[in-house]
Order: structure tokens, then C-alpha cells, then sequence
């Protein structure tokens, strides 16, 4: 009997340590040649598996697969291409069953968020309709900490400890300049629907007077008079006022103040800048001469900064999704499990990944403070230990050093193309 193969897929945003999910598959996979042959990746995510353009990772070393647990991106594309539903595009749903069966893939496993986690449920519905048998695990991951089951998701640590770090440098530069010059920094950060990522901001604020001052969350909606009020208040009592603002807060009428109209692949709003929108908006009412920054893919990249336990849970996650497979799962999804806060420590169960689809934690409310601005002592006991620890990538001029992979790529079986 000819061995069966698996294929690995990485897919929507990326996170700092993403890699270090595919070391964990990997290196996994190559500890049982018994059981799995070869290991494909699906370049580009599933786009890579309709147009059959699959890599062979065995032709990489093990020290370069190694090294992915300090790279950040995706080592092999990543993409936003929903599927929709079976019945309306069962095209490519068969295709993704034919790519399979004519490379003998029988383990598929996809690294993502919500809407991965649903594309793996489907493919796993549509291969028991066409009799192929195929153990589908979903590898946990987004940066906007909104996957439901799991206690945390993986990538979530790194960027919390990065706006954590950044609001706190930040806001010791416009307190230098506020005597002088400016008195506001306005930072906005990704959270369209959840604010997590905001949330995490509040982390640097440990005492009364430490930025940020002022937090804005999708949950809490906006407030422009409140919201003002606050910023005099800050600046007359502080001397500056440093602001984390969510890109997806929403105003009275339920709408985003930053919407651009447009929508990505998934079906999601683009945003188009929210922080801009309140800066002028202070400057304007409270005549206050401010700076913004939008750190956009700076805070899901930054790998010289990420938090080991976020580094560790992206491996674990991936080495559990294999051991999962091999244990006879299917459609289910290795999480994190919070053992105890303090001291912290965590472990790996499973969910279905029915259940982790489409469907978007938020923030508690008893996360927030009454006045909607701050972070309350349960969701700081929370975020806490997610930016705990330093994981650095080794150096090299100065610079960190982050591996390629060769991606060479499987030769093609299938005669027919498919275009998406």
C-alpha cells in the first residue's frame, strides 16, 4: 500500500510566530515516517491546493525547519480566499478532494483563524460525502485573540506584547514634548469586532498617570462628548494624554467610524483609519496639537519582540494537531488550556472545529472598566501571562536573522486547471 501523505496550509493574517505552528507540524510529522510519508505545504494557503500547487518540505534541513521558530510571516504564503458554502460552490470543494486524493494526502492541516476553521470543518463534511477519506485538524491562530474554546489563540501574546511595549515608549515621548509641543498620541491598533488587542495596551499602565490614558474598545461604543471630556481631563491633569484606539469601534448608530465601504475576501469591512478620524477630531474641539501612528502589519510582525509563551503555545499547538491526527481525530482542533493563574500554567486539550468557526470571542465586559476607558484587575490577571518572557531570534549585523525555506515545489498530476 502506498504510504499516506499530509498537507500543511497556512492561511489569513500572519502572526510573529505562525512558523513556529509549521515547526511543530513538521518536525512532528518527521518524527513518524511510519505513519506519514511525505509532508506537502499548499502554497498561498487553500489557493494553493485548488491550483495544485503544492511544496515538498522534505528537501528542507532540520536546522532550517528549526529556524521557523523564530520567523515571522508565513513561510509558505498565507491568503484570504473563502470557500462559502458546499452547496453553492461545491466546484471547489471537489477539486480540493481531487488535489488530495492524486497526491494521496489523508492528513490535512490548516493554520488559521475562524473562517480556516471553518474551511476545515467543510472540507472534512465534503470528503465523508465523496467517500475520500481524509482526517482534517485545525492549527489554531489570529492575532485578535477572538477564537472561542481555546483560553487564548496563538499569535496574540507576541502582538499584545508589542502595542503593550510601543503605547508605553510612546507615551513617554509626548510626555518629553507636551510642555512645548504635543500633547495627545493617538495609537490605533488591528480588533475590528473584539478588543483584545486594545485591551492589551492597558498593560503598560501600571500606576495612575502611566499611558495609555485612554483606551477605546469595539465593545464600549463611542462616545464623542465622553470621549473628549476624558482628553481635557488627561491633558490638564497629566500634561499629555497617550490614546489606544481599536480600528473597529462603532458609533451610536452601530456603524464603524473608520469605515472605507470596501470589504476583503473573507466578507469582512475594511477599515480605513480610525486614529486620524479622532486625532483631528481633538484637535478640532479641544485645539490640542496631537501625532498618531498605525503600526498596521508591524504589530503581527514583529518576531524580535515576541513573548515566549506565545512562542511556545504556537509550537505546541502544531505538534499537538499532528498527534491528534495520529490518534484517529478528525475535525477537531488542538487549544490552550489555562491550568492556574498563579503561579501560570497551561496545557493542550481539543475542540471541535465546528465549533470554532465563525464565531468571534470578545472582550467580557467585566474585562472593562465602568467608564468604558481602562482595563479592569481581571482582565489584566488575564492578559498578563501572554506577554510573559523573551524568546529573541539570533542576530547577525545587527539585524535579526530569519529563514526562507526552498519551497520546491510537487510536480502537477492533474491535467485540469482550476482558476479562482
Amino acid at each position: 500500500m502506498t504510504e499516506s501523505n499530509a498537507l500543511y496550509a497556512q492561511s489569513g493574517g500572519v502572526t510573529a510566530v505562525i512558523n513556529a505552528s509549521a515547526a511543530g507540524v513538521i518536525e512532528t510529522i518527521r518524527k513518524h515516517p511510519d505513519k506519514i510519508g511525505k509532508l506537502y505545504a499548499a502554497r498561498n494557503g487553500i489557493i494553493g491546493v485548488l491550483t495544485e500547487d503544492l511544496i515538498d518540505t522534505s528537501f528542507d534541513s532540520a536546522a532550517d525547519i528549526a529556524a521557523l521558530r523564530h520567523t515571522p510571516g508565513s513561510i509558505f504564503g498565507s491568503c484570504r480566499h473563502k470557500l462559502g458554502t458546499i452547496e453553492k460552490n461545491r466546484a471547489q470543494y471537489e477539486r480540493i478532494v481531487e488535489v488530495f486524493s492524486a497526491h494521496n494526502i489523508r492528513y490535512f492541516f490548516y493554520n488559521g483563524g475562524g473562517d480556516s476553521q471553518d474551511t476545515a470543518y467543510k472540507v472534512s463534511q465534503i470528503s465523508k460525502t465523496l467517500g475520500y477519506p481524509i482526517t482534517c485538524i485545525g492549527v489554531p491562530k489570529t492575532v485578535d485573540n477572538d477564537l472561542p474554546m481555546t483560553d487564548n489563540s496563538p499569535g496574540f501574546g507576541s502582538v499584545a506584547k508589542y502595542i503593550a511595549i510601543s503605547i508605553r515608549e510612546a507615551g513617554l515621548d509626548v510626555a518629553s514634548m507636551a510642555q512645548s509641543s504635543t500633547k495627545v498620541f493617538v495609537f490605533e491598533v488591528m480588533g475590528r469586532h473584539a478588543g483584545w488587542i486594545a485591551a492589551a495596551g492597558g498593560l503598560a499602565a501600571e500606576k495612575e498617570g502611566d499611558a495609555p490614558h485612554i483606551i477605546l474598545f469595539p465593545e464600549i461604543t463611542f462616545d464623542p462628548k465622553a470621549f473628549l471630556a476624558r482628553v481635557d481631563a488627561c491633558v490638564k491633569k497629566y500634561g499629555s494624554c497617550a490614546i489606544v484606539v481599536s480600528e473597529g469601534i462603532r458609533n451610536a448608530e452601530g456603524n464603524f467610524v473608520a469605515d472605507s465601504n470596501l470589504a476583503d475576501a473573507f466578507g469582512h469591512k475594511q477599515l480605513g483609519g480610525v486614529a486620524p478620524i479622532i486625532a483631528k477630531m481633538i484637535k478640532q474641539e479641544l485645539g490640542y496639537k496631537y501625532h498618531w501612528a498605525l503600526p498596521d502589519y508591524l504589530q503581527r510582525s514583529a518576531r524580535h519582540i515576541a513573548s515566549k509563551t506565545d512562542a511556545e503555545q504556537s509550537y505546541a499547538v502544531g505538534q499537538a494537531a499532528v498527534e491528534l491526527a495520529l490518534a484517529g481525530k478528525n475535525a477537531t482542533m488542538p487549544i490552550i488550556v489555562r491550568d492556574s493563574n498563579h503561579p501560570y500554567r497551561w496545557s493542550i486539550g481539543e475542540a471541535p472545529i465546528e465549533k470554532a468557526a465563525n464565531t468571534e470571542a470578545k472582550l467580557p465586559r467585566n474585562y472593562i472598566t465602568e467608564d468604558g476607558f481602562g482595563i479592569t484587575e481581571l482582565c489584566r490577571e488575564y492578559l498578563q501571562p501572554l506577554i510573559e518572557g523573551e524568546d529573541y531570534p539570533p542576530y547577525k549585523n545587527g539585524l535579526p536573522i530569519y529563514i526562507k525555506l526552498k519551497n520546491t515545489p510537487v510536480a502537477k498530476k492533474l491535467e485540469k486547471t482550476f482558476e479562482v
